[in-house]
């Protein structure tokens, strides 16, 4: 556990991604992943508004939905650090002032709670005043309907803009951001992203954490795997992404651990980052996963990672 920046909300090293809720996991599925997830330890859920409307038949907000259910069947609300988002559903994909109030008072209702701890800006929105954009997500806090807010998807420049107008019109913060960014894909998080983070004393909350399932270690060459996402996470089957591997190999032998335990071990603990993102349709595959909420490497081993 840890505090997440300057927020005083205490998480758990792993996050859980909702994105599967509703899409590669029905609801019976999602609520044993959430109970396995808890029962570990872990206390950071992440989902949006838009999860997951890719899937047929769905319109977005199932995830949240799913995740309200569950919450209300537990009674565990004071339990669990939840952070939803805003800006990439159909109808909802901008962030205008009357988009982020409604988006807002959409997943509170979905979630069954009457305020989420984390509010993200899915992602920016050159097309609208950053001052509209910003006056809503603090008004959202005023209110009491958001704890905190914060960024994913934003450039260094667009960050810092951000913060700077936060800054000037006294409105509340971004305390965090949430960019791609795991082992095998590093440029463009590790430069001007990361220090404009660091410099302002934002938390660092990754997606695509194991490189859509590539860093779980099932993608291996002339190996068939059946997912959703086997297209995407089999194009880091290259020379680095192999080399990756092999140092993942060893010392989750080592270690008596998961590939996938140690390659969130690895982003847990760069500069910054609170806690990785990471999701599961299945219990099984959560144990691949909940190990990273204790599991320390030595700088050693982070160095050996980094330096492939």
């Amino acid at each position: 556990m840890g505090i997440l920046s300057t927020t005083g909300l205490t998480v758990s090293r792993l996050c859980l991604g909702g994105n599967v809720f509703g899409w590669t996991a029905g609801e019976d599925e999602s609520f044993a992943v959430l109970d396995a997830y808890t029962e570990a330890g872990g206390n950071f859920l992440d989902t949006a508004d838009s999860y997951s409307a890719w899937a047929e038949g769905n319109s977005g907000g199932e995830s949240e939905t799913i995740i309200g259910r569950w919450l209300a069947r537990r009674g565990n609300r004071d339990d669990v650090v939840i952070a939803t988002k805003v800006g990439m559903l159909a109808g909802f994909d901008n962030q205008k002032r009357d988009t982020v109030l409604a988006g807002a008072e959409r997943s509170l209702k979905r979630l069954g709670v009457d305020h989420v701890d984390l509010y993200y800006s899915h992602r920016d929105d050159p097309g609208t005043p950053l001052e509209e954009t910003l006056a809503a997500y603090d008004r959202l806090v005023r209110d009491g309907k958001v704890r905190h807010v914060a960024a994913s998807n934003f450039s260094a420049e667009r960050l810092a803009k951000a913060l700077e107008v936060q800054e000037r019109e006294g409105f509340a913060k971004f305390v965090a951001l949430q960019p791609e960014y795991n082992l095998v894909s590093r440029a463009a998080f590790e430069g001007e992203l990361l220090a404009t983070v660091a410099g302002h004393g934002l938390a660092t909350v990754p997606y695509c954490s194991l490189a859509r399932g590539f860093l779980t270690g099932k993608y291996r060459p002339g190996v068939q795997v059946r997912s959703a996402r086997a297209g995407a996470a089999s194009r880091h089957l290259d020379e680095h992404g192999l080399q990756v591997l092999e140092v993942l190999d060893e010392l989750a032998e080592t270690r008596g651990t998961t590939v996938a335990s140690v390659a969130l071990a690895w982003l847990a603990q760069q500069p910054t980052v609170a806690a990785p993102i990471a999701s599961a349709r299945t219990v099984e595959q959560l144990g691949e996963l909940v190990p990273a909420l204790d599991l320390v490497l030595s700088q050693t081993e982070v160095d050996r990672l980094s330096a492939i």
